[in-house]
């Protein structure tokens, strides 16, 4: 028992801590029960053939296929233009069509399809989006309770009862409870809720000038730059100019005479006398002025008198077991844990040494470092490395031919960076150059402090291509205008435009910088900027690690932002028309669903072959291809549930839920049954505030029946007091997926969530508490 609950404290603390995703440690708790032999080897992998996992498979492959079809979206979008222009009857109209749908739908799939029919609607209106997009949430929770296909808990809660030896659930059991509870959060949220909810006017449109002028305040980051006509960038490409590493600029437009060329790529040759429209900071500019005097020094490491025995460089082979292997430099961190500096990595005869920052470590690639002898001895120490070389800096130079790339840059006395410290100077947020060291009369600093002032005479050792100088000195030639030279509705046109996307649920990019998802190259479009926790970022967004909720304005052509919208990673909310659909399947795809739910509901089939042999037939007709089918189903909530059964085994055999059953609930008996159901609702509902709802259902549903068959009370009856509690993730944005979706897009707080869903927790608690018994009766 102590194993096991150490074990289930274990796998708590990392589903709210997020140290680990979700199903690596369900995974883990798996294994580390069957290695122990808390569970026998087939108990450990029979959550993969368990019902309810077949049953989601297939329900999430049922809603893919009525998404692809266009049955969802037309029925949603017909019903919502019946609001009209009033805001309650829309509020309730959109509420009911979005519970409805989560009744035979994923709720997540309903939310993330429906929200840019509601983004489309409050642009269209003028309404305020955060007036909208909570209930919009809510009503798919909502919606959750009604059916028994509607969410996992329920299908994890009803198979549940099945293994104690009690009845599942049937398919409208749940639909009087259900709807009751629909109905009280509807009303709830139009008559006091709606009240609570923020109104933050973001003024988001699909317009750029809007856009620019909204909630992202672009236009104060918009200027104009004139190429001179003797300007060594002429016939240079974008991408050589280092505007947008250098600088950080977004090259909108380029004005060139009486044409405007928008959205160039980087292979777009630049002109004499072309004005640029860059979207930055101005005082980056100013930078540039730091730079002019700045000269450099090439091949300083071949003379190795000027290193001496301050530095030592080695070769060094990755070792197959090496705990670098598939991490970037970013999260190994070599710099910060060891002082020292790769130089180079050398990948099957192949050297690299730019766009280090983002490479990841492969088995047997060869790393070419530099840093101090205790240094380099502690990393050969670490057991990193298979093979360890020590080599002289001439045959750093000359064999990798790294003399051209380790560059000494001089700061003559009259640099006005003499004083600054390095990290004032921008040499690495403006050119995204390390600074390795600094040779100062002779003593050699490596690995300096980013605080460590400069002073005259310096030379920074840095890692650069050789020709960084001589795009400084193009750049410092560029004449900075004034006034923006140009009407922002001229940025839009048929093939260019502006488009906000945010994370979809299933993301797999959350945690990654924009940098290291290379967005640039690989999507062809801009991040103009970044919403988050109601505010805009606008700079270095390079570095801007993405988080669930957050929301991305960006800018391109709109082939590419056509192409991001069929990308699993991001949900577009609005820029682009609705995608196309199979509406010659409609019919087809609406007739294989209601096929699945008049057979469960007739009793013909069990839900798990009914709904698996619904997602067959979508594939079969065509509705969906089976890539489309696989593409849908949850593999992260599959992983994670398939998992956490094994859990639920141990708890149950080591006794581990009969004990929380007598300590959590049966303490409360002398309340009478109602304080039982409250304490039964209250700490699943906590639960689900912090932890994934299928985890809460596997939890809490073994220690409801088992304090029902202790207590002589009817275990459906305290089953449905779980399933109403896992539902009810109301008081946080990350208790439930669907809830983070709306958080960027509305500019929601945290407290938003909390103030407008503690009246709905209470009011959902005392719907558990005393209305399910008339549904469901305490006695046997």
């Amino acid at each position: 028992m102590i194993f096991v609950i150490a074990v289930l404290a274990g796998a708590v603390i990392l589903f709210i801590t997020e140290w680990l995703r979700v199903d690596v440690v369900a995974l883990s708790v798996l294994l580390i029960l069957a290695i122990f032999g808390f569970v026998t080897h087939e108990e450990a992998i029979a959550g993969f053939s368990n019902k309810a996992v077949i049953t989601i498979a297939s329900v999430l492959v049922l809603s893919a296929g009525l998404v692809r079809t266009g049955v969802a979206q037309i029925i949603g979008g017909q019903i919502l233009r019946l609001s009209g222009d009033s805001d309650l009857k829309l509020l309730v109209i959109m509420m009911l069509v979005v519970g409805s749908l989560s009744g035979i739908m994923n709720n997540i799939g309903v939310a993330a399809l429906m929200l840019p029919v509601i983004m489309e609607i409050a642009h269209r209106t003028g309404r305020s989006p955060s007036k909208l997009l909570i209930p919009l949430a809510f009503a798919s929770l909502f919606g959750g309770l009604t059916t028994l296909i509607a969410t996992a808990p329920n299908i994890l809660i009803s198979t549940a009862l099945e293994s104690a030896g009690f009845a599942p659930f049937k398919l409208f059991d749940f639909t009087p409870i259900g709807v009751i509870a629909m109905a009280v959060g509807v009303l709830y949220l139009v008559v006091a809720g709606r009240h609570l909810l923020p109104d933050r006017d973001l003024g988001r449109s699909t317009s750029i000038t809007d856009t620019l002028r909204g909630q992202y305040e672009l236009n104060e980051r918009l200027l104009t730059v004139t190429i001179p006509e003797d300007s060594p960038l002429t016939n240079r490409n974008l991408a050589e100019s280092r505007l947008g590493s250098a600088l950080g600029f977004n090259v909108m437009a380029i004005l060139r005479g009486a044409s405007t060329l928008l959205a160039p790529g980087p292979d777009t040759e630049l002109h004499a006398g072309d004005k640029l429209l860059l979207g930055g900071r101005r005082e980056q500019v100013g930078t540039l002025n730091d730079w002019k005097t700045l000269t450099m020094k090439q091949g300083w490491l071949v003379g190795e008198h000027q290193v001496g025995d301050a530095l030592k460089f080695a070769e060094m082979k990755i070792a197959a077991n090496s705990a670098l292997i598939g991490k970037t430099f970013k999260e190994a961190g070599p710099r910060n844990k060891y002082s020292i500096n790769i130089l180079a990595v050398i990948q099957n005869g192949r050297v690299r040494v730019s766009r280090l920052r983002n490479y990841r470590f492969n088995k047997d690639d060869v790393l070419i470092g530099m840093g101090r002898p205790e240094h380099m001895a502690e990393f050969e120490e670490s057991k990193h490395t298979s093979e360890y070389k020590l080599v002289s800096p001439r045959r750093v130079a000359l064999q990798y031919k790294l003399h051209r790339n380790l560059i000494g840059i001089h700061l003559p006395e009259e640099s006005s960076l003499v004083g600054r410290s390095i990290a004032r100077s921008h040499l690495k947020s403006a050119l995204g150059i390390n600074v390795l060291g600094v040779n100062r009369q002779g003593d050699i600093k490596i690995m300096p402090s980013p605080e460590e002032e400069l002073e005259a005479d310096d030379v920074l050792i840095v890692m650069g291509e050789p020709e960084i100088l001589e795009i400084l000195n193009c750049l410092q030639n560029l004449e900075l205008e004034e006034q923006v030279q140009t009407d922002l509705e001229r940025l839009e046109s048929d093939e260019v435009g502006v488009a906000e996307v945010t994370l979809s649920p299933r993301n797999s990019v959350a945690g990654k910088t924009v940098g290291e998802l290379n967005f640039r190259d690989r999507f062809g479009l801009s991040v103009l900027a970044i919403w988050r926790k109601d505010r805009a970022h606008r700079t270095n967004l390079r570095d801007f690690e993405l988080e669930p909720g957050d929301a991305l304005m960006v800018y391109g052509l709109r082939e590419d932002l056509a192409r991001l919208q069929q990308a699993d990673d991001f949900l577009v909310i609005s820029g682009l028309d609705q995608p196309i659909y199979k509406k010659n399947k409609v019919f087809v795809a609406a007739g294989i669903e209601v096929g699945v739910l008049a057979s469960v509901a007739l009793g013909f089939l069990p839900i798990f072959i009914a709904a698996l042999t619904g997602a067959i037939l979508m594939v079969l007709t065509r509705c969906i291809s089976m890539d489309e089918a696989y593409e849908a189903i949850e593999w992260r909530a599959i992983m994670l549930i398939a998992g956490m059964l094994s859990l639920g085994v141990a708890m149950q055999q080591s006794g581990v839920s009969e004990l929380l059953a007598h300590n959590m609930l049966e303490s409360l008996a002398f309340l009478g049954v109602h304080g039982i159901l409250a304490g039964l609702f209250i700490v699943t509902m906590i639960f689900a505030q912090i932890m994934p709802t299928a985890a809460v259902a596997v939890l809490m549903a073994p220690i409801a029946i088992i304090t029902a068959n202790d207590m002589g009370l009817s275990p459906h009856t305290l089953a449905m007091v779980v399933v109403i509690a896992s539902s009810s993730a109301f008081l946080s944005p990350v208790g439930h997926p669907v809830n983070l979706l709306v958080m960027g897009i509305g500019g929601y707080r945290f407290t938003d969530y909390t103030k407008v869903g503690l009246p709905l927790v209470i009011l959902f608690g005392l719907i558990a508490v005393f209305l399910v018994p008339v549904f469901w009766p305490l006695s046997l």
